[in-house]
């Protein structure tokens, strides 16, 4: 299902208007109309006077956002940034259609300044895409991660747009959903908890493929603000040995204060992990990192977290190291594409041997209530510092600008 909201710039009745059945009050004051059409789609649209336009790209919440005004990243609540977006004289488009050349979304990026998405419901910008995109200036992340993008395409784009998410502003949370994964897993709390929902109980059914974190050893693809997160909350453990993959050393201080080791080589640190964390961008050298010849490095009955990136891994791959017992479990939040479709392999994807070793979830490790608030306000600062011509950005909220790489994060790629 559809839901958009449209400003539109001129006040005057329109086709779409014609057929609206029931006036609705928005919030804000505004006069919107629902319009029914064939293909069960609904669209609201507001009228008012604007110039630029700023497309949203945001997920459905239905009656949750109703129930709950903190579910900031709704198409229904739009970041809460409807009224202060048009009180600066822009229009406001918002929806949850991004899918085909005939979305709501393709049908309008066509003549957005500014386009935001989130990585939980991505509007994904392809080079395609941002051909048709003539006016776009600023794409903008609610939250961390700007894989949807081509950014190669994108510093070629009108002379080169703008592409920026708000760092750091759901790390925190992401990191709380890997040590709440690894637990899950190592634990093996789903199919006890399947087991009682049952009506069963069966202790020895469960109990027999269930660990402790204490003294495993765990590493981190990638160290950076949610890796090291993830290390740090990891030292209460106990573990055996810490460790960590990336081109870039933590600090001997740092190391020393974690407890934490670089391995040089990412196969020797899989060979020597009981759990491993994937915590690094998508960009090209990662996209299908961990495929079957990677994974049989691992070590046997190992658990693979991800929470950053579906595509890093190769489902099928990890659905088949499950089945064959080279995987003991395999959990995080992100699928690739999004929203993952019904049979995709991972949705069911199971243990060899005894079942569960599944912990995977929608996409919500970074899209908590807290960090809503935090990614809808950097949002609205990275918009301040557009609308207002400074462009005075957090540098470390830069992704590409004036047509170059402004991060290392997401690699350097066609020259």
């Amino acid at each position: 299902m559809v839901f958009t909201r449209l400003a539109l710039r001129s006040a005057r009745p329109t086709p779409l208007l014609r057929q609206c059945t029931t006036p609705i009050k928005h919030q804000h004051g505004a006069v919107f109309a629902r319009a029914a059409f064939p293909n069960g789609v609904r669209t609201l649209t507001a009228t008012s006077s604007q110039q630029g336009k700023v497309l949203l790209v945001l997920y459905d919440g239905y009656e949750h956002a109703q129930q709950e005004p903190k579910l900031l990243g709704t198409t229904e609540n739009e970041l809460g940034l409807r009224e202060w977006i048009e009180s600066k004289g822009h229009t406001l488009v918002t929806t949850s259609d991004k899918e085909g050349e005939n979305s709501k979304f393709d049908q309008e990026l066509v003549d957005a300044e500014v386009i935001i998405t989130t990585p939980f419901h991505p509007g994904y910008l392809t080079a395609e895409r941002l051909a048709k995109a003539k006016n776009l200036k600023i794409a903008v992340t609610a939250g961390i991660g700007s894989d949807h993008v081509d950014l190669d395409a994108a510093n070629k784009t009108n002379g080169g747009i703008t592409v920026a998410e708000v760092t750091g502003s759901n790390v925190v949370s992401v990191a709380e959903h890997v040590i709440m994964t690894i637990l899950v897993l190592v634990r093996n709390f789903v199919p006890a908890h399947e087991q009682v929902a049952r009506g069963e109980w069966d202790v020895a059914a469960v109990a027999k493929n269930e660990y402790d974190l204490e003294g495993k050893t765990v590493g981190t693809v990638a160290v950076g603000r949610i890796g090291e997160r993830v290390l740090r909350r990891l030292k209460a453990f106990d573990c055996k040995e810490l460790l960590y993959f990336d081109y870039q050393p933590l600090s001997a201080e740092k190391e020393k204060e974690i407890g934490c080791r670089r391995v040089e080589s990412l196969e020797e640190m899989l060979a020597q992990c009981d759990v491993v964390t994937i915590n690094c961008p998508l960009h090209e050298k990662t996209r299908g990192l961990f495929n079957k010849d990677l994974i049989n490095k691992m070590k046997p009955g190992s658990w693979l977290v991800n929470t950053a990136r579906g595509a890093i891994v190769v489902k099928e791959d990890v659905a088949e190291a499950l089945k064959s017992g080279q995987l003991r479990g395999y959990g995080g939040d992100v699928w690739f594409p999004q929203p993952a479709p019904k049979d995709h392999p991972l949705r069911t994807a199971q243990y060899k041997n005894w079942g569960g070793g599944n912990a995977m979830v929608p996409h919500m490790s970074g899209t908590s209530l807290d960090a809503q608030a935090r990614y809808a306000k950097g949002t609205k600062d990275i918009l301040e510092s557009y609308f207002s011509g400074r462009h005075d950005y957090r540098p470390e909220d830069l992704i590409v600008h004036k047509g170059d790489y402004s991060t290392k994060a997401y690699g350097q790629r066609k020259p």
